[in-house]
């Protein structure tokens, strides 16, 4: 990737070297430090990039967690364009300005070059907020070196990535290291495994004394949100559904207050009018009664289903392939805890026999009575709507918003949304 500044090229790869272009040299890439150095290009160390790039002018905000990343970036977001500001949006769904994708899906987090390419795009755009999703791969890989951050958040830490980290102590000692500086930061004081610096951290619970603190919540058909900041008490309906959206919701609405320093009722106010994000709890059928989310981990599929204490739950999920196989059992564990039925399925397998990681997920399901096993994801969604009745909810889990499912090293076109909307609309037409 190239960043090109005041007619100066910079990029990080030897291939893309041509007259005049300066190679950045990072821990990542310095095994072709001599390329660039036989080719007599300038080389600067990738902590001096920043020297570069004036980024004076907007304001970073960078969330970190296992789950809720996607969720609180695009809360904020949202929030700060209802406001009136000018804001880019960078992570797990793409990148975005002011409302326009300017990328499609991408890596959570970019390589360096590839953040300041899109900061310098925003910079461009007037924004006044980069708001962007920060992975424990881009913390490990120091894929944030040069970014001042007006702001950093942490939502929660539970286990993902071990195909990557090796242990969860390693992954958590990754997450807990972005909060470890001065910077101001946002943190879920809930989080039993959060360590961080108190200097310059504000704070926020559903259970604990905070900085913004929850006092009362309902959930009915929608959740209503009384808490505290400064000994003053605010409220805010919303659409969005489960505790674990409160905790974003209070994340986000926080994280526009630090950085703005608007009055809460205001900014409550725009959260109203914000009804959700694609593929995160988003409610796709009424009637049958269908969601899709993201969930793909124990925790986050903990989460999910226990928002439905009061509905007969029909669980489609599988597991991702070439990624940490001991949670899968674990998945299945969680969903037969919660769920009247369960559909196991394929989700990406990438390289891995579908079967052998279904066999891993229904390893964690002692009683399997009530356990369809359908590979084909098509065919899943069909065989648990056929299920459905007026007390059932099909939460449809590991993909939300994904457009494609990958095989071996190829993507082919698949959207839970689109494939849950084509089998309604055949059952509508045979009525």
């Amino acid at each position: 990737m190239k960043l090109i500044i005041k007619n100066k090229i910079f990029t990080d790869n030897t291939n893309e070297l041509e007259k005049d272009s300066i190679f950045v040299l990072s821990k990542n890439n310095e095994k072709f430090k001599d390329i660039a150095i036989n080719g007599g290009f300038k080389i600067i160390e990738s902590k001096n990039l920043k020297d570069y790039l004036d980024m004076s002018s907007i304001k970073i905000v960078g969330i970190t967690g296992t789950n809720g990343k996607t969720t609180t970036a695009t809360t904020i977001y949202k929030i700060l364009l209802n406001l009136g500001y000018k804001v880019a949006l960078q992570g797990t769904r793409g990148f975005f300005i002011n409302e326009n994708q300017v990328e499609d899906y991408s890596l959570t987090t970019p390589v360096q070059i590839g953040n300041f390419v899109n900061i310098q795009k925003a910079i461009e755009n007037s924004c006044q907020f980069f708001v962007m999703e920060v992975s424990s791969h881009a913390i490990s890989q120091n894929r944030i070196e040069g970014l001042d951050f007006a702001l950093k958040i942490h939502t929660n830490i539970t286990r993902d990535h071990l195909d990557y980290h090796k242990t969860i102590e390693e992954y958590i000692d990754v997450k807990n290291s972005f909060l470890s500086d001065e910077s101001t930061k946002l943190v879920n004081i809930d989080d039993e495994v959060l360590k961080y610096n108190s200097k310059n951290a504000f704070t926020y619970s559903l259970k604990n004394r905070a900085n913004f603190q929850v006092i009362n919540k309902t959930i009915e058909n929608i959740m209503s949100v009384e808490f505290t900041n400064e000994d003053k008490k605010y409220s805010f309906n919303t659409k969005m559904m489960g505790i674990f959206n409160i905790y974003n919701l209070m994340a986000s609405i926080a994280a526009v207050f630090i950085t703005t320093k608007r009055a809460l009722d205001d900014i409550c106010k725009a959260v109203e009018n914000f009804q959700s994000v694609s593929g995160r709890m988003e409610i796709v059928s009424q009637k049958p009664f269908i969601i899709v989310d993201f969930a793909h981990t124990p925790d986050g599929m903990d989460e999910v289903l226990k928002s439905f204490p009061n509905k007969d739950i029909i669980c489609v999920f599988g597991a991702g392939g070439n990624r940490d196989s001991a949670k899968r059992p674990l998945m299945g564990k969680v969903a037969k805890k919660y769920s009247k039925h369960i559909v196991v399925t394929s989700d990406n397998p990438r390289f891995e026999d579908p079967k052998k990681i279904i066999e891993d997920i229904l390893a964690g399901i002692d009683d399997k009575s009530n356990v369809i096993v359908e590979e084909n994801r098509a065919e899943a969604l069909k065989k648990a709507i056929s299920l459905t009745d007026d007390k059932s909810v099909v939460l449809v889990l590991g993909k939300g918003d994904e457009a494609t499912q990958i095989v071996g090293d190829k993507k082919f076109e698949f959207s839970d949304k689109t494939e849950i909307l084509k089998i309604l609309n055949k059952i509508k037409t045979k009525n």
